[in-house]
This record gives structure tokens, sequence and C-alpha cells, in this order.
């Protein structure tokens, strides 16, 4: 079976279990409190060039999300966010659990933009009979495997200046988003009032840094991670796999694999004269597939059936990772030809 279904199935780069067990048996204070969270968070903070930043290591995705937003907002505001945002149709209702409205804005290509954010802003954000908007979420890569420029990056910190907004990003792909654009952990720093570096997506075995610039999203975050279940006893799992996966620079080591991986079968895709639902550059692709052959890939290749094109066509995701292989690629490619013909 080929696997390109998700990059997070697998377990850990070898570097970062190796880290794991060295430190197995050490004991340490609890609640990310430990040494090895600190180093990892001073690297964050290098590597930001922040040295003012908060750093908090959080399990999983959707804690990462839903504690931001729910220590973000206050009672009476909304965030705004693309409707195919991650919070809008991957979290169960996580925010609104919270109490909170999403303002969706839609977005073709994954992507909101200033303008959308901005006549969001004046429909809603002087109607005291309606949720006041607040913060605006983004994710880097999309859930379409689009990427924010810099620019775009730019432009949104403007318009939520302009409304008193703060922008979040959702950094779960963070690193794919960084080796196809020209942004980097600086800008990402400079521009979004908290953003996170995904690890469970890149290498690690599990894993969000939450990564806060705006002293006004500090105090009491720690305290919002309680009340959401999202702080780990054993904290220092987080940590050392951080420190592991920065230090020596693996973490964009195995985004460039991963990114790489995607061009190679990007480019087969395209010999093969296949469609595509949208133009990715990063790990993520969606090919168009005649419906019979989507059938016959189930046999062989793990994959994610992500919505019906026409009566006859379905559109698939493809996702690599850090450790596909080109010969995984290729194997991938020649089975694509031999039951397209």
């Amino acid at each position: 079976m080929l696997h390109f279904r998700n990059d997070y199935s697998n377990g850990a780069h070898p570097k970062v279990m190796e880290a794991l067990c060295k430190t197995n048996l050490e004991l340490t204070v609890g609640y990310g409190m430990d040494p090895y969270c600190q180093k990892a968070a001073d690297l964050i903070r290098q590597l930001c060039n922040c040295p003012t930043a908060e750093v908090h290591f959080i399990p999983g995705g959707t804690q990462a999300n839903k504690t931001a937003l729910g220590a973000f907002l206050r009672p009476w505001e909304a965030v705004i966010a693309p409707d195919s945002g991650h919070i809008q149709v991957h979290e169960a209702g996580a925010i609104e659990h919270n109490g909170h409205r999403i303002f969706l804005a839609p977005a073709i290509d994954g992507k909101i933009t200033a303008q959308q954010v901005k006549k969001l802003c004046l429909a809603y954000c002087n109607d005291e009979t309606s949720p006041a908007p607040k913060v605006v979420y983004i994710s880097n890569t999309t859930e379409l495997g689009t990427v924010y420029s810099k620019e775009e990056l730019l432009q949104l910190r403007q318009v939520c200046d302009e409304f008193g907004l703060y922008l979040y990003c959702d950094g779960a792909r963070l690193a794919c988003a960084m080796v196809v654009s020209d942004t980097s952990f600086a800008d990402y720093a400079a521009t979004c009032d908290a953003f996170t570096i995904g690890g469970t997506k890149n290498g690690l075995l599990f894993g969000e840094a939450m990564v806060i610039t705006n002293a006004d999203l500090m105090p009491s975050f720690r305290r919002c991670l309680k009340q959401q279940g999202a702080m780990l006893a054993k904290g220092r799992l987080l940590g050392v796999q951080y420190a592991a996966a920065l230090e020596d620079g693996l973490y964009m080591e195995l985004a460039h694999d991963s990114v790489k991986a995607a061009q190679r079968l990007s480019a087969g895709l395209q010999a093969l004269s296949i469609p595509m639902l949208i133009d990715s550059p990063s790990n993520q692709l969606f090919p168009i597939l005649p419906n019979a052959v989507v059938e016959a890939l189930k046999d062989q290749v793990s994959f994610e059936v992500w919505s019906a094109a026409d009566e006859n066509h379905t559109c698939i995701r493809f996702v690599t990772a850090w450790h596909t292989t080109e010969q995984e690629v290729d194997a991938l490619l020649a089975l694509l030809k031999k039951l397209m013909a």
C-alpha cells in the first residue's frame, strides 16, 4: 500500500525519537516548566527575532486553535475566517463550543483577503446587536495547500490595525509554507499577534508551538490552556521534540523534503494531463480523476476523497511527507498511468 493520505500518520523522525528515548527516564517539573521546554522556547524566540514572545507547547492543533480563540476573544466577540478554514470545517464546532461566532468569507483559493476582512468589519464592527469581529484567523498553508505571501500578510496586518483586530495564524503546516514562499519565522512574528509552529505534521510525534507576540494577549494564557484541556502534564515530551527538531535546522529540512516529493508528484500528474482542483505549491495536491480510476486506486493507495467534481469525476487529495520517497512517488505515477490508460 502506498501512503499519500496525510503527513502525520507515521511516528517521528529518528532524531526526534532518539532525543525522546535519551531523556525518557529523566525527572523534571511538569506542565511545560522544564528545561527542555525553556530551551525550545528560546530557540523559537531566536528564530522569530522576537525575544519578548511567549511560547507555549500544546499537544494538538484543535486544542491550540480552541485555546487561542477562547483566550483572545471576549464573550461577545467573533472571529473572521475563510469558509474553508480548519476551524470551520474540521474542528467539530470547537470555536462555537466556546461561545464564539465565526464570520465566514468565501475563499475559492483557501485564502482570505484584506478587502474581505474590511467588508465584514464595516458590516459588523459598529452594529452592537451582532457579535463584534476581533480576530482574523488564517492558516498557512491553507486547507487547499495554497500559501499567503509576505505582502498578503502585511495587507492583513494593515486592515487588522485599521479596525483594532488581532491576526492569528494556524501554522500546522507553517514549515511547508515557508519553503515555498518569501516568508520566515520572523515575518510571522512581525505580522501576527499570535501564530503556531506545527510539529505534528512535520516530523514530531505530536505537538504545536503557540507563539504570542502581542503583550496584551499574554496574561492568563496558561490558565486558559488548563481550562481548555490543552496543558500536557508531561510537558517535557513536547519541549524535547521541538528542541531536537529546531536546534540543527532539522525542522526546515523535513519540510523541504516534503515539498520536494510533492513537486515531483505534481510534475508527474501534469505529464499525465490530470487536471487539478487548484494550483497548490505545497505538499497537498488535489487531482481530479475519473470515478472508476478513484475506485481502482483505493486497493493500492491510501488517499483522501475530497469532493465530487461532476457526475463522472472526483477530486482526491494526495499529501506528501518528510519520509515520502522518490520511489513511492514514481510508483504512484506509474499506477495512475496504467489506470488512466
